[in-house]
């Protein structure tokens, strides 16, 4: 009897070589096909893969729990890798390869397979989720396999493998580049776009419109967070509700592209060690990246965001490099969620030619006080109590001025 295999499957040029080559070395292959959001033909991918040989083919839909066990997470914890970066296929890799491992054990194997390749970060994602996830786990990455990389230098070999073997090629314009989609982003990279000052043309932008093209009248919206977790957005200029939370993604991710917003270029370093350029669309996550640092200004503590903040750059780095299931992160998500407690109200927020404009914002957890703030009352604040409170904050500097005359 043949050992199984458990293929992250796509349906595409690469997946479908790694599925044929799987098969000739003995396997039985399952295909497992995750739904996170990306616009493909789902039963024409089970079909093919069946067409292939492929002993049997899961199709699992993971849209919401992407959303609300890895979307809000990031989004509650600002996670933005270098400053730019909101992450979307880095939170992507982890949810699909947990159910990858979930379906080996379903079917009695301990043996996972991906297409990744060996330069990337999917790789190291895919592979450390089957780690903690399943310890035992035999992993089979053709990329770093030598008996692939002798028959496949690069993707003229794959194509004519796939003719050789009868795999459909699907027949699509050449792009220029690649691209990955799911339900927060799509990026692009690689082809032309390695040259980091090639600018793209603006019929490559699939997730919004061209900034030029977008409406000449703003919208208005106004979006309710509870402890740092976006519950519900209602659209003041058309009074649309939204509140469940795949619902509500896919509402920002509309109106977002329609005005321009979520558009990143920039040149970002890899864990492997090599700088790499990549152009992404996150529309939906921009407006609610925005909205949330707002709301936080009003309801939390200055020393709790000062010392959460200085974690931001090491969680997004976690989740960029592959640790989402590791004992730091578990760590910095319970810190994290403690520092969301008082997170809660409405921002009111335009959209507008690429632009998200904050208008105001309100919470029953506010600590802005509008009589101490006002310079117009005293409001139970003795300004002359700030002489002693500088004085004392000026003994360091005073003593370092002394020495140095």
């Amino acid at each position: 009897m043949n050992e199984k295999v458990v293929l992250a499957y796509s349906g595409g040029l690469d997946t479908s070589v790694i599925l044929q080559w799987l098969i000739e070395a003995g396997y039985d292959v399952i295909a497992y096909i995750a739904d996170v959001g990306q616009e493909d033909d789902f039963e024409a991918a089970k079909t093919k893969a069946m067409d292939l040989g492929a002993c049997k083919v899961y199709v699992e839909d993971l849209k919401e729990a992407f959303v609300t066990d890895f979307i809000f997470p990031a989004i509650k914890a600002n996670a933005v890798y270098e400053g730019k970066y909101l992450l979307g296929t880095s939170l992507a890799r982890p949810i699909i390869a947990k159910k990858q491992v979930e379906i080996a054990r379903k079917e009695g194997t301990n043996i996972l397979a991906h297409g990744a390749t060996g330069k990337g970060n999917d790789q190291v994602r895919f592979e450390m989720t089957y780690y903690v996830m399943m310890p035992d786990v035999r992993i089979i990455s053709p990329w770093k396999d030598e008996e692939f990389l002798k028959t496949f230098s690069g993707r003229s070999d794959m194509i004519n493998y796939a003719k050789e073997k009868g795999i459909p090629i699907p027949v699509t314009k050449k792009e220029p580049y690649s691209k990955d989609e799911n339900l927060m982003h799509i990026s692009y990279e690689a082809g032309v776009l390695e040259d980091p000052k090639f600018q793209p043309d603006r019929g490559m932008f699939q997730k919004t419109s061209d900034p030029k093209d977008a409406p000449d009248q703003p919208e208005e919206l106004v979006i309710e967070f509870n402890q740092g977790v976006p519950v519900r957005v209602q659209n003041l200029t058309d009074e649309t509700v939204q509140e469940n939370p795949l619902e509500l993604y896919q509402y920002l991710n509309s109106l977002a592209g329609k005005h321009a917003i979520g558009r990143v270029d920039m040149v970002e370093n890899r864990f492997v060690g090599m700088k790499s350029r990549g152009v992404y669309e996150t529309p939906g996550g921009t407006i609610l990246l925005h909205a949330h640092l707002d709301i936080e200004g009003l309801t939390m503590d200055r020393e709790v965001k000062l010392l959460r903040d200085s974690l931001i750059p090491k969680y997004a780095q976690l989740i960029y490099f592959g640790f989402w299931y590791s004992p730091e992160m578990e760590v910095l998500r319970v810190l994290m969620d403690k520092a969301q407690e008082h997170v809660s109200g409405k921002v009111y927020l335009k959209l507008y030619k690429g632009n998200v404009i904050i208008q105001g914002r309100e919470s029953d957890e506010s600590l802005y006080d509008e009589e101490i703030a006002s310079m117009d009352v005293h409001g139970g604040y003795d300004q002359k109590d700030a002489f002693g409170f500088i004085k004392l904050n000026a003994l360091r500097l005073k003593a370092s001025a002394r020495r140095l005359q």
